[in-house]
């Protein structure tokens, strides 16, 4: 998600980020009003769904969080060989601490600390800047950037490995069904043992996410495999089509298991779900794996296959999308303040939210992805619409 490749071939991922970054933005702004919660805003929130209102939108857009972040590590693995092999190990790492570390290190020690302490001051808590950096659970949690101090970890440690090994000997085997099969089961078999220890949305320092790296790892991994297999260019349509098969079938049976199994009121009934050694904790693993490899593997076929990304707009909406992932934290929570005395419910606010921080966060990275091509050599700037 945080590697931006102007060839050609890579134009459709590029917008595919796109579209995720935007859907993590709305996703963040409706749990905001959630009583299930996962957005810092639900600590302070002034209203929540209705519980009915609630299982409806956990049906609808659930299931896509159980392997949205997923993506992001598999399109970043289909890149990074390739940025290593361009740039060398040395200045590839060099490239990610600034773009990813230190990022991560102001959102982690100002910019959301910052954020957080106005949403509780908003909602009448004493507190201070200092106690929320120092106090707050988790320690040096960065909101959502969470997510580029991992991609640091892996993308550092895959180039240790790729300047000691080197670039692949051989043609490497094809990828099959069979190998995407085993991919999902590895991943839903250590996900359930993470998560004996560390429960879905647990915190660790640094928010470090531990009980989704066995999705993150694992997909981060799978996409350096297939772009050794040309899956940047083109992922095999026999492929593709089963792969998205696969998703409509859980993304149909997870809604009526989840019912049948009780659920009625996520809030109160999600415990099991989250970890431990039970069935409901297997089946949300195995459920997740199959979602994001076959959901993964799918939604950058379809994108290959549609040329998604064609055109300047697309192409100026592609740049801006890092920044606007960068500055949602505080958009997010600066508009649910703004929007705090108003008394209207939370299936109003929540959309409303929505709307706005994609508005404004995209309009901001507009201004920073322009701002940053200026200050290129004329020789280095984009070409638009390419």
């Amino acid at each position: 998600m945080l590697h931006h490749d102007t060839r050609p071939h890579a134009t459709h991922l590029d917008a595919l980020r796109t579209v995720l970054v935007a859907w993590v933005i709305a996703g963040h702004a409706l749990m905001g009003y959630s009583a299930v919660g996962g957005w810092a805003y639900d600590e302070v929130h002034e209203v929540t769904f209705t519980p009915a209102a609630e299982l409806v939108l956990v049906a609808l857009l659930g299931p896509t969080g159980l392997f949205v972040i997923g993506v992001f590590f598999f399109v970043s693995g289909l890149l990074t060989e390739s940025a290593l092999a361009r740039h060398g190990a040395g200045a590839y790492v060099r490239s990610r601490m600034l773009r990813l570390g230190l990022p991560w290190a102001a959102s982690a020690l100002l910019v959301w600390p910052a954020s957080v302490w106005l949403a509780y001051t908003a909602a009448g808590r004493d507190v201070s800047f200092l106690w929320v950096l120092t106090h707050r659970q988790p320690l040096l949690d960065s909101g959502s950037l969470w997510f580029a101090l991992v991609l640091l970890v892996y993308s550092v440690a895959f180039a240790a490995w790729y300047r000691l090994s080197g670039p692949p000997a051989a043609a490497p085997r094809p990828l099959t069904a069979a190998h995407l099969g085993g991919a999902a089961v590895a991943v839903a078999l250590v996900s359930f043992v993470v998560r004996l220890v560390f429960s879905a949305r647990s915190g660790q320092v640094g928010d470090l996410h531990l009980w989704q790296w066995p999705q993150c790892a694992g997909m981060f991994v799978l996409g350096v495999a297939a772009a050794r297999r040309g899956w940047v260019a083109q992922v095999p349509d026999r492929i593709r089509r089963g792969c998205g098969v696969a998703v409509l079938a859980v993304l149909v049976l997870l809604p009526v298991a989840a019912l049948a199994s009780g659920v009625r009121d996520v809030a109160r009934d999600a415990g099991p779900y989250l970890g431990g050694w039970n069935a409901a904790a297997l089946a949300t693993a195995a459920a997740e794996a199959v979602l994001v490899v076959a959901g993964s593997v799918w939604l950058v076929g379809l994108a290959g296959h549609h040329g998604l990304g064609a055109g300047p707009r697309a192409t100026a909406l592609a740049r801006a999308a890092f920044p606007a992932f960068v500055v949602q934290g505080p958009v997010l929570i600066g508009l649910a303040v703004l929007l705090r005395p108003l008394d209207l419910p939370a299936e109003v606010k929540a959309p409303l939210v929505a709307a706005a921080a994609l508005w404004v966060c995209f309009g901001l990275g507009r201004v920073v992805s322009r701002r940053r091509d200026r200050a290129r050599p004329p020789a280095q700037r984009p070409v638009p619409g390419a």
